[in-house]
């Protein structure tokens, strides 16, 4: 496995020590790659619900939904 040093502010920090403390998780790198597996999954589904959006059978108003998602996530299409 490999190691990456990030920078966090103090409020953050406190923040990712007391998730471990809480006992959820059993350290911080548990929790940090706990959020970027998270964050992985959310974007792999966007991109499926906006492969979908390009289906003929999409409801126009299913359609501008899904478009202002789109917007609000920085996804391009």
């Amino acid at each position: 496995m490999s190691t990456m040093n990030i920078s966090l502010p103090e409020s953050m920090k406190q923040y990712v020590e007391q998730r471990t403390v809480d006992g959820e998780y059993s350290t911080a790198s548990e929790y940090i790659r706990e959020l970027i597996r998270s964050d992985h999954d959310k974007h792999a589904l966007l991109a499926k619900i906006f492969q979908g959006m390009e289906s003929p059978m999409l409801a126009e108003d299913t359609f501008d939904y899904l478009r202002t998602l789109r917007g609000a996530t920085g996804e391009r299409g």
